[in-house]
């Protein structure tokens, strides 16, 4: 019998893990590698709404906890995840300059908003308003992080590469599914809870976002840049460029006409060759209210879920599985503005 079975192995699924790994708990992985919602982002960790010059939901303490735990995470699969790379945001106007610096002197954003105008230097970026310089931000290399973990996974023999079947799920107060026997189960499918029977009546509304990857060897990027689109410098003159929002087209196929939004984009913004090396489709679990759902099922007392991290999957993840571990182990209260609960209503018994 195992503590624990989760069923998703994208970010948030990769923090439940670590936390029950840091108290010595037991838990099997179901996943069918199929996480590409964990890659759209592009990696990139930011405290701030940039389109509205605003603090992003509870990122002072999202912070304080996903900068220790991508540490340890180096360490422990001995890999270079987390690069500290600023984020610049590009101004196109005057105006935009004195939003940002009326921005800079709101208490909460102080320590976030640099007060400083960057005049552009790059002579591939055009950028006649300067920049504004976010600070305490980054990229976590997801790709190579999702990758990596489910191999260390792989080697204790806890991952199985499989789709979860939920009508093989026997329903008592040890939970029963292929033999495995587990006091709970956590569910972390990203926008794959829709089809999930348990967790169906949630409003998790994904969002398609696609991404291109460009070589550009005369960019000479050493920041990431905010503006129509964002510019992620991967290193070896490789970019990582988007990304759309659809919410209509909820499948992972690369489409001709997100493609030509970001490439109409980018080509108002820098002013040098490029070619053009990959394209990625995924879809975000994003919900109508930008909160997470983390908690208990209305019925089932040994079912709970962890989803809907959205576009801020980096920085969200290691907070919420903490907070849902203390929740399921110690009984704390999760914080009510991602607790499923308030979405009960909804639930047919």
């Amino acid at each position: 019998m195992v503590d624990y079975i989760i069923v998703g192995l994208g970010l948030a699924g990769i923090a439940f893990c670590e936390t029950l790994e840091k108290h010595n708990k037991t838990f099997v992985v179901f996943d069918n590698a199929s996480n590409a919602s964990s890659l759209v982002a592009g990696g990139m960790y930011n405290p701030v709404i940039l389109k509205r010059f605003t603090i992003a939901w509870n990122a002072q303490e999202q912070m304080e906890t996903a900068n220790p735990f991508y540490n340890a995470l180096e360490q422990k699969l001995n890999l270079k995840l987390d690069y500290k790379i600023p984020v610049l945001r590009r101004f196109t106007s005057v105006e935009e300059q004195n939003l940002w610096f009326e921005a800079s002197d709101r208490r909460e954003l102080e320590n976030f908003l640099s007060t400083k105008l960057i005049p552009n230097t790059n002579i591939s970026i055009l950028a006649p308003f300067g920049y504004g310089e976010v600070l305490h931000t980054g990229r976590v290399d997801t790709a190579l992080l999702l990758k990596e973990y489910a191999s260390y996974l792989e080697k204790k023999n806890v991952l199985y590469k499989q789709c979860f079947d939920y009508r093989l799920l026997q329903l008592y107060e040890i939970l029963i599914y292929n033999k495995i026997q587990a006091k709970n189960i956590v569910f972390a499918e990203g926008f794959a809870m829709n089809q999930n029977p348990f967790f169906d009546y949630l409003p998790l509304d994904g969002t398609k976002g696609e991404l291109l990857t460009i070589k550009a060897p005369k960019l000479k990027l050493e920041y990431i840049l905010n503006a129509s689109v964002f510019i992620i410098p991967l290193g070896n003159d490789l970019y990582k460029v988007g990304a759309t929002y659809d919410w209509t087209d909820k499948t992972h196929t690369c489409t001709a006409a997100a493609k030509a939004e970001i490439l109409d984009k980018l080509n108002t913004l820098i002013c040098c060759p490029y070619e053009l090396m990959d394209h990625e489709a995924g879809i975000r679990p994003t919900v109508k209210d930008r909160k997470p759902l983390v908690g208990i099922h209305p019925k089932h007392k040994n079912l709970y879920i962890l989803n809907g991290l959205g576009t801020r999957g980096v920085i969200l993840a290691p907070q919420v599985a903490k907070q849902l571990y203390a929740f399921i182990e110690n009984r704390n209260t999760i914080d009510k503005e991602m607790d499923v609960k308030r979405y009960e209503k909804l639930f047919q018994k």
